[in-house]
């Protein structure tokens, strides 16, 4: 194993041999890192947190300490992260708490930029970006392709939609749908992500679909019901988009705050 004399790794901790571990970090016990994961200087890893392969872990992180969570009595809760992320300096990312379902999960691909915090019983897709001082609550959730942008706050229990965009210093205190660009404190829609989905190879017909969608929620004067509805009936007139019909559906029948409008 990768590891600088310096670093003060648990004999307890399970390190594969293809890691590496930078100076002076810290690795206590329970922690699992995966092949080819590099951890940076300065580091401190503990609790039961398991990391995949091939991340990149820059210096100073603090990953796994206890929630911070008035409630949280020493509960045996863990800290999940997938493969290949890239996690920035000064970041620290939180075991989860016994109030929601005790762990925090990261997925695969992130990129996750300095000083990002993401609290208790977060959920983090796959492929999210989440720009310098981002700052997640405790049980948020970030669908796949999200993207954050520098300096945003995302209030506990909040849902952002796959492939949503949050403009930079937004107060995001209610659920954005999938797709959906938004900024401001307040809060507002601006339009939907058209840009993010291109760079995505949507097709015309899966992007036209999503413009509809938007218009439906946020441009006809329809109550929440009416648009629901409206946009359940897309599926049929353009078969193609029916995943992503799919999508905006079941996201909109599971918000619990209130969706951004």
């Amino acid at each position: 194993m990768l590891i600088h004399p310096t670093a003060l790794v648990d004999s307890r901790s399970e390190i594969d041999a293809t890691a590496s571990i930078g100076p002076y970090t810290v690795i206590g016990p329970g922690v699992k890192i995966g092949a080819g994961t590099t951890v940076g200087a300065h580091c401190v890893i503990e609790g039961r947190t398991t990391i995949g392969a091939g991340n990149q872990i820059f210096q100073f992180s603090s990953l796994g300490a206890i929630p911070q969570d008035k409630k949280y009595e020493g509960e045996p809760c863990e800290l999940v992260i997938g493969e290949r992320n890239t996690i920035r300096e000064f970041c620290t990312f939180n075991i989860g708490s016994p109030g929601g379902g005790g762990v925090t999960r990261i997925g695969d691909d992130n990129w996750i930029m300095a000083y990002t915090h993401i609290a208790h019983d977060c959920v983090v897709g796959n492929r999210v970006t989440m720009a310098n001082n981002t700052t997640l609550g405790g049980h948020v959730e970030l669908g796949d392709w999200v993207t954050v942008g520098g300096l945003c706050g995302i209030h506990q229990f909040v849902k952002v939609g796959a492939h949503a965009m949050l403009g930079f210093a937004s107060a995001v205190s209610q659920d954005v749908p999938p797709f959906m660009l938004v900024d401001g404190n307040p809060l507002a829609v601006r339009g939907f992500n058209v840009i993010g989905l291109r760079r995505r190879d949507f097709s015309a017909a899966r992007i036209a679909a999503v413009k509809q969608m938007h218009k439906l929620l946020y441009r006809e004067g329809r109550t929440l019901e009416d648009a629901r509805a409206a946009i359940g009936a897309l599926a049929e007139a353009t078969p193609e988009a029916a995943q992503d019909v799919a999508l905006m559906s079941g996201f909109l029948a599971a918000a619990t705050r209130g969706i951004a409008r």
